[in-house]
């Protein structure tokens, strides 16, 4: 056998183990509320419109590949967010799942916070209007110029990382004059992915100081000896696409223990713990996220309870969904273009973006869901791979679900749940040209990040 390998790893063409797919739906033409935005919705005419405008009227403006944002719904879903915890807690929104200026005004309107990671998202946040005591700096390796920046600014907290940071932030305070608010992160030993946690063996990455290594109650201790650093809490984040709260009340346990520890040692209740995101969505019809005021109400029961047990004061919750809230939010709009049949294998469907535009499912085996949207059709249903046009074998967008038989080049289809981690996780691979992202609401659409150019490709490559 060759020793040689290709660099991408394993064949992404393999075919599929029976039963490895879900069964066809029923109807081809139905749109899952649960996937799709809450103003998505097909047509008497068999066209799929959102905010009320029809998504060939949104091709035929601006052109696909497109990520298409329902105001309306980002807006409900962060209202949701906001009125599950009440007064009583904060709710930030993490940036990184998807930011721009437009966002951090709606954002600022429903009365969230935000949470910033690079001096870039600082950068949009503040430009849009963000009030800097809103917003929470996050990252494990800040540099000095973004810590003045974010102390300059006079951000609310700053998440710190490492004790290098501590030193770091203290010394920049210090200059500036001022007495600057921080959590320290912390790792907990627990890690949630999807539906199951594991409770152990999960110390081992960059992020937060070890609470079982002693590195946590370190922290507390430097950050508690620098006059310009004032602690207020503690931060813990255990994973992404999270569909229960069990790992939470692990963490929420531990973060407590820790609290009362701080107490014994140093007589000090801290009055905040920050239980981070990564509560999930639907992408496809399988999944069964939960509702805003249902986890609002668990956490916060978790928190009470454990505090109770340690005989300490509530202190103010904080949580920080990103994907929860924009997730949901938008689907990206393509061109159907080469039609592929494989015998006895599946059809390959190519459209006009791909893993520049949404790199998840090459980097995370994502699943997603698919529908042709800008007409009806009756057609058998056929599996389906929907791959881009970059020079990539693994450049695909959804792996196998299922299309009518009879589509063709020129129509449209729309990938849901693309409002979280697609566009800021684009590329420019190929020199593709990153899509746009509009924002449809009451029948009309906006551009609020534009299509990128040539020019503007050129006009970063000097020569």
């Amino acid at each position: 056998m060759s020793r040689s390998a290709h660099p991408a790893g394993p064949r992404h063409g393999d075919v599929l183990p029976e039963g490895h797919y879900q069964a066809p739906p029923s109807d081809l033409n139905a749109l899952d509320p649960k996937v799709w935005s809450k103003t998505v919705a097909r047509g008497a005419d068999g066209v799929v419109t959102v905010g009320g405008l029809d998504v060939n009227r949104i091709a035929a403006e601006f052109g696909t590949p497109a990520y298409v944002m329902d105001e309306d719904d980002f807006r409900s879903r962060a209202r949701a967010w906001r009125d599950a915890f009440g007064d009583g807690a904060d709710v930030y929104y993490a940036g990184k799942a998807f930011l721009s200026k437009a966002v951090v005004r709606w954002l600022h309107e429903e009365g969230l916070n935000l949470d910033v990671c690079s001096p870039g998202e600082l950068a949009v946040a503040l430009a849009a209007g963000m009030p800097a005591e809103r917003i929470a700096l996050h990252g494990n390796n800040k540099s000095v110029h973004e810590l003045e920046q974010a102390v300059k600014a006079g951000v609310g907290h700053v998440v710190l990382d490492s004790y290098e940071e501590i030193e770091r932030l203290a010394a920049i305070a210090a200059r500036q004059g001022v007495r600057q608010p921080v959590l320290i992160r912390i790792t907990v030993g627990v890690e949630a992915h999807t539906h199951e946690f594991i409770a152990t063996a999960h110390e081992d990455q960059k992020f937060g100081l070890s609470l079982s290594g002693g590195a946590a109650a370190e922290a507390v201790r430097r950050v508690l000896g620098q006059g310009s650093l004032e602690l207020r809490g503690i931060h813990s984040h255990i994973g992404s696409q999270i569909f229960d709260t069990a790992g939470f009340e692990v963490a929420a346990r531990r973060v407590v223990g820790l609290l009362a520890g701080i107490r014994d040692e140093h007589g000090v209740e801290l009055p905040e713990i920050d239980l981070g995101g990564g509560l999930g969505i639907a992408y496809t019809s399988e999944d069964d996220p939960r509702e805003p005021a249902e986890i609002a109400a668990a956490l916060a029961e978790i928190v009470r309870r454990e505090c109770a047990a340690a005989n300490l004061a509530a202190p103010r919750l904080s949580v920080e969904p990103g994907r929860a809230i924009v997730g949901p939010t938008a689907f990206t709009l393509y061109e159907v273009g080469t039609i592929k049949p494989l015998d006895g294998l599946r059809t390959y469907v190519s459209v006009d973006g791909g893993m520049s535009d949404n790199i998840r499912t090459a980097l995370y085996d994502a699943e997603y869901s698919v529908a042709l949207v800008s007409r009806r059709s009756d057609a058998e249903p056929m599996l389906v791979r929907v791959v881009g046009k970059h020079c990539e074998s693994g450049d695909i967008v959804v792996r196998d679900a299922f299309l009518p038989a009879d589509l063709a080049a020129g129509d449209l289809i729309a990938v849901p749940a693309t409002g979280a981690y697609c566009r800021s996780m684009a590329s420019n691979y190929n020199h593709a040209l990153k899509p746009p992202v509009l924002a449809v609401n009451d029948g009309a659409a906006r551009v609020i990040v534009r299509r990128e150019t040539e020019e503007d490709l050129l006009r970063l490559d000097i020569g």
